[in-house]
């Protein structure tokens, strides 16, 4: 390209791009879900063009969050869904409803047992001891049964299949020899 002696870059005008714009990327559903229009299940992982945005006025530890939208497959009904970087997951803002999930279930349950056991401990001396000898037992029987599984893996480690085919071998030969006499 030529640039005449007289080119200036810095009268260039800048563009003036809006804080909300809108991108067309390329993405995959990242969880299951189904469409509250018609009812169209919408599996993990099929592949959609949506439109990303930066949500205003909202952030997680500096990170921004984003907004995707996608069509539904079957009635073009718009879905939506965020970012959610606190639980390292999306969360479904509106169109469909995100499909049963035992994982996330299972998590948050264990979080609330573990919660009403620390809350148990500190009103309840005696149940912190009770814990203690609890976990205590367990503990000591998950070392017998790893002290089994080691002592099983030694005998099974010991065995000479060499030797073994060896003699098996010897046996064989002897006995055609006492069958040939």
């Amino acid at each position: 390209k030529y640039y005449p002696p007289d080119f200036d870059p810095a009268k260039i005008p800048k563009l003036k791009l809006p804080k909300d714009r809108q991108y067309v990327v390329r993405l995959m559903a990242p969880f299951n879900m189904r469409c509250k229009t018609c009812g169209e299940y919408i599996y993990k992982g099929k592949k959609f063009n949506a439109r990303k945005e930066t949500v205003q006025n909202e952030a997680y530890l500096g990170l921004p969050i984003f907004r995707f939208y996608i069509k539904c497959t079957r009635c073009l009904a718009e879905i939506t869904f965020k970012t959610d970087p606190e639980n390292t997951d999306y969360t479904m803002e509106h169109g469909a409803t995100r499909n049963f999930q035992a994982e996330k279930l299972l998590e948050e349950e264990e979080k609330r047992m573990q919660k009403e056991r620390e809350e148990e401990e500190l009103n309840n001396p005696m149940k912190v001891l009770e814990n203690r000898t609890k976990d205590s037992k367990l503990e000591m029987e998950v070392l017998e049964n790893l002290q089994e599984l080691k002592e099983l893996n030694q005998r099974q480690a010991n065995v000479d299949f060499e030797a073994m085919l060896k003699q098996y071998k010897e046996l064989e030969e002897e006995q055609r020899r006492k069958e040939q006499e």
